[in-house]
């Protein structure tokens, strides 16, 4: 029996990490997509060639750590050249994440949390996508809360550049409201319950 696949996104500041945080306290694996992929960028063996052949040996650092800004500096400016990234690092995530799945087939389901996602079934093995949000001015608070050098020009570009809310409204099985103001952890465990089969 494979367990359910949950997916779990919402834009930066929305408060996704704190209610994975609380999926976790709950028992549930997580899967922090984002932070595995950046694992596999400096750990994989097949995707550090496959990168290499395509950025050259400067997309690696003499200690073999990715190259991050210098990458970045790269594939921003030529969408084409993103796009060949994204399909080296894709498979590669998507082959880490079946086998981790497969490490935690005992349990009833697993949250996958990536900034990015498709809807359930829209070329993913997601059953159900959690999407969480909050008004905009409280997500610039947070994030200028945790990270002060940011300005808050700087934040409302990065939120521009990721999908809108409406759009993300539009995968959304389900939605958690992270206002401070709606009582989140009792949406959190009827969530948990109904993904257990209770």
């Amino acid at each position: 029996m494979k367990p359910l696949q949950i997916g779990i996104t919402g834009g930066i500041g929305s408060g996704k990490s704190v209610v994975c945080a609380v999926f976790r306290a709950l028992g549930v694996p997580v899967y922090a997509a984002d932070d595995r992929a950046k694992w596999l960028t400096d750990h994989d063996p097949i995707l550090k060639a496959d990168i290499k052949r395509l950025l050259g040996p400067d997309a690696y650092l003499p200690n073999g750590r990715y190259n991050r800004p210098w990458v970045a500096s790269q594939v921003f400016a030529d969408a084409s050249l993103l796009q060949q990234l994204n399909a080296l690092v894709h498979p590669r995530v998507m082959a880490d994440t079946q086998s981790w799945v497969a490490q935690h087939s005992t349990h009833p389901y697993v949250l996958k949390e990536a900034a990015l996602m498709r809807a359930a079934g829209d070329h993913n093995t997601l059953d159900k996508v959690v999407v969480v949000t909050a008004p905009i001015n409280l997500r610039i608070a947070r994030i200028r809360l945790r990270d002060p050098h940011r300005s808050e020009a700087e934040i409302r570009g990065i939120i521009q550049n990721q999908i809108s809310d409406e759009e993300r409204a539009k995968l959304a099985d389900y939605v958690l409201i992270n206002d401070e103001k709606t009582v989140l952890l009792p949406e959190i465990v009827r969530l948990h319950k109904a993904f257990q089969g209770e």
